[in-house]
């Protein structure tokens, strides 16, 4: 039988349990090396607690996520609380879209306890003290920021800088932008032109990059731009004193005084965002970078169209459109106004010229003086009482042939819709009437002074108007004369320009009793223009004394 060595086991490095030595003593299991050195366990645990202040920047960890707050593992004796509004500059965010758990984050400390023992932190804070060094550095250095839009506020925008930057709405393009709703969410390069750390106050301009960055283009464009150019365009904003137009590389501006040879009150009554305009280049100035811009020099001037189809002597048809003391103005054209002095409103004395004309009030005049470059026309109504030549466009209703032998009107004159060619101006008056007085008395008025089927314009099923009697009163901007239209002498033949004699008296009068001159203490045998009929007389004169006065006095 052979001698057996019996050696004592060694421990597994695996095993659960520890071993027994041959005296039968136990060994335990080696769990934890101590490796603090020469620390004990308190100065150990101590030193695995951080130290910090209010004001602080900590790192930590996302360890979970609320809809309201956020805890982070800074390693404190406790997570930190990131309330829901110090995640983000932006307002009214979830916090799941801002931080998820596990993501590594920087915070400031508000507050190292708060009444319930709880540390308080800010990751919106943190990142402003961070974006305040560097918007400061780019300021010094005059480098533009950029960033996405995230909010549209009264004014402008806000920009995620790393802190709210306002951009104003005036410096977003280089022109005004009205709408600023697409913007959100686009990235803009903007330059920063206010900075003050104490009011947490940005202030930045992106028509200043704009400038910067495309000033060569500029300088180009203006090079190829010449006074006296006609170009297209397309309207890109309206303001009180004008209109801004897209020349295609710069905008240049309408004034109100170019818009049109009317007068214009509000720009917005002439053109409209988005209309595509021919204008003219009137001024360049290139220091400022500023165009001056017409739109009236590309239309015909009304002035040199009224002057180039009408002569002194002319008998035209007009509306007064305002009594000053020293006469009345009559619009005679589009966008034409002359003057009838006061002297020249009646044959006999007149104290006001509300004695003789009202304003609204339609009636012949004739041209006595035109001045085309001051742009003055001096009218009569007293001359025009007299007879005269009708101007062109009045003599297919008023030529000769428009008279029967006694001089009697036989023509025929436009009164229904479809005849009657109404202005803006008289559609506006009648509107008024119907939005004053209602659809009841408009349609009666309508059918009493035969303005046509319905003149306004509001109505879809408005009968055939009546024409009026002698007795009624006109119409607001009737189109319906309320004078005598001009009449032929009858025995004498018409001249080619279709001169008119003196009106004719009465019941068919003898011609010679038309011409003479009535004498100032006796009756002139002439009707007054409220007794005769509706068909228009230009020449139809008024029951007057003889008192010259001087003719063709200066318009003020």
């Amino acid at each position: 039988m052979s001698d057996l060595t019996i050696t004592d086991p060694a421990p597994a490095a695996d095993s659960e349990f520890g071993t027994f030595t041959e005296a039968g003593d136990y060994i335990p299991r080696t769990i934890v090396e101590n490796d603090l050195g020469d620390m004990t366990l308190d100065e150990a645990i101590a030193g695995t607690i951080i130290e910090f202040d209010d004001g602080d920047l900590v790192n930590g960890t996302i360890v979970r996520v609320d809809k309201d707050e956020v805890l982070l593992d800074i390693g404190y004796k406790s997570e930190g609380v990131i309330p829901a509004k110090e995640l983000s500059i932006r307002n009214d965010v979830n916090p799941s879209e801002i931080v998820s758990v596990g993501d590594e984050v920087e915070a400031l400390v508000l507050q190292k306890e708060d009444a319930d023992g709880r540390l308080i932190l800010s990751k919106k804070r943190a990142q402003y003290e961070r974006a305040w060094g560097r918007i400061e550095e780019l300021k010094e250095a005059d480098q533009p920021v950029h960033g996405p839009v995230i909010e549209v506020v009264k004014g402008g925008l806000i920009l995620d800088i790393g802190l709210r930057g306002f951009l104003p709405a005036s410096l977003v393009e280089m022109r005004r932008v009205r709408d600023l709703q697409p913007y959100i969410g686009q990235e803009l390069e903007a330059k920063i032109i206010e900075l003050d750390k104490n009011r947490n106050n940005v202030v930045l301009s992106r028509r200043a990059w704009l400038e910067e960055t495309q000033r060569e283009q500029r300088e180009a464009f203006l090079d190829n731009l010449k006074p006296g150019e006609r170009r297209k365009g397309t309207v890109s904003s309206v303001v009180s004193f004008g209109a801004f137009v897209d020349l295609g590389g710069m905008d240049g501006l309408i004034h109100v005084s170019e818009l049109s040879w009317k007068h214009v009150d509000h720009p917005g009554s002439v053109v409209s965002v988005g209309d595509e305009v021919d204008v003219e280049v009137l001024e360049i100035d290139r220091e400022r970078e500023r165009i001056s811009l017409s739109l009236k020099a590309t239309q015909q001037d009304p002035w040199e169209e009224f002057a180039g189809s009408h002569r002194v002597g002319e008998l035209v048809y007009g509306r007064v459109t305002k009594l000053v003391p020293f006469g009345s103005f009559v619009q005679v054209g589009e966008g034409i106004e002359g003057l009838v002095h006061i002297s020249e409103m009646s044959a006999h004395h007149v104290d006001l010229p509300e004695q003789v004309v009202t304003t609204g009030e339609e009636l012949w005049v004739k041209i006595i003086d035109l001045d085309l470059g001051r742009r003055r026309i001096s009218l009569s109504i007293k001359q025009a009482a007299e007879g005269g030549v009708v101007a062109a466009e009045y003599q297919e209703a008023f030529g000769e042939h428009a008279y029967d032998e006694q001089g009697n009107y036989i023509g025929e004159y436009p009164t229904s819709e479809e005849e009657v060619d109404y202005t803006e101006e008289t559609r506006r008056a009648w509107r008024e009437y119907y939005e004053q007085y209602g659809e009841e008395a408009y349609r009666q008025a309508v059918a009493e002074y035969g303005e046509g089927a319905d003149p306004a314009g509001v109505l879809g099923d408005a009968p055939a108007a009546v024409a009026p009697t002698a007795e009624e009163p006109a119409a607001p901007g009737a189109a319906v004369p309320g004078a005598a239209a001009p009449q032929p002498a009858a025995q004498e033949p018409a001249a080619p320009e279709a001169a008119v004699p003196e009106a004719a008296a009465p019941q068919a009068a003898a011609p010679e009793a038309a011409a003479e001159e009535p004498a100032a203490d006796e009756p002139t045998g002439q009707q007054e223009v409220a007794d005769e009929p509706a068909t228009p007389d230009p020449t139809a004169p008024e029951v007057v004394a003889d008192d010259p006065a001087p003719v063709g006095e200066e318009q003020a």
